[in-house]
């Protein structure tokens, strides 16, 4: 199996530490780490090898000051695509994203400056997502001649609703703060998006890595399917992963009350 060491990435970054966490940077600080054609294809190979690489979790955080502008719209021009040749970038983009939406390994975005266009895809294509005071988030498409083309209408729609995200995109509405966690961009707003990043990276790379495969494929994949459909899936999937191995000791403490109770802080 090919190592994510041998990956030969420019615009990404990569380090697993001893507890099977990933930390992936995206690299561009100069160009506000917009996503190029390149960087997108790092991204298809490093999400598809991380569910085979031991990944317990991944944090998604960027270089400089903001998460990422976007598509790099000084590439789109200057490459002057046909429609058919956008169209396969845009294919490109929604691999990679579904890499990680299904791929089963809880990725989660610590986020700062700008979260824009193509950046709020990438972010919404994450299983949580933390903001700092600093970060924006945005659909700007309208304004410049564009339409999103990298899963907005399905997971940016999903998270803030059909409606808002019209106004984002006719508007150029703009939130932060509060009113973003409030209407769902985000689900943490702290002073340090990566060190409430990690912290949730390691909870989650505690749990059996089948539960975390669940939780971070199978309810994605239900979402798309009928009621009755998702209910058989569901069954099934509880099935394998509530009599796993791995749950054993778990629910053994928890009947002889030695395990952690569900308390508020």
């Amino acid at each position: 199996m090919q190592a994510i060491d041998d990956l030969d990435l420019k615009n990404l970054a990569v380090e697993v530490d001893d507890a099977g966490i990933a930390t992936v940077s995206l690299n561009r600080p100069a160009k506000r780490n917009a996503l190029d054609a390149a960087t997108v294809e790092e991204m298809v190979a490093l999400f598809s090898l991380m569910p085979r690489a031991g990944v317990r979790a991944v944090i998604l955080r960027a270089e400089g000051p903001h998460f990422c502008a976007g598509l790099d719209l000084v590439e789109h021009h200057r490459e002057d695509r046909s429609p058919a040749e956008f169209m396969h970038i845009c294919l490109r983009w929604h691999e990679a994203f579904n890499k990680m939406e299904y791929g089963g390994v809880p990725i989660i975005a610590a986020l700062k400056g700008a979260v824009v266009g193509g950046g709020l895809e990438l972010a919404s294509a994450a299983h949580v997502r933390v903001a700092d005071a600093s970060t924006y988030f945005a659909l700007p498409e309208g304004q410049r001649g564009l339409f999103t083309g990298g899963g907005a209408t399905i997971r940016v729609a999903d998270l803030v609703g059909k409606a808002r995200m019209i106004d984002m995109m006719l508007t150029g509405r703009v939130y932060q703060g509060e009113e973003a966690v409030a209407v769902g961009l985000c689900q943490y707003l702290v002073e340090d998006s990566e060190a409430k990043a990690r912290d949730l990276a390691r909870a989650a790379a505690e749990n059996p890595p089948l539960s975390n495969f669940a939780i971070c494929s199978a309810i994605s994949h239900m979402q798309n399917m009928s009621a009755l459909d998702a209910a058989y899936a569901e069954a099934v999937v509880a099935g394998i992963v509530n009599t796993q191995p791995a749950s054993r000791g778990r629910l053994e403490a928890f009947a002889n009350k030695t395990a952690a109770r569900v308390r508020p802080e």
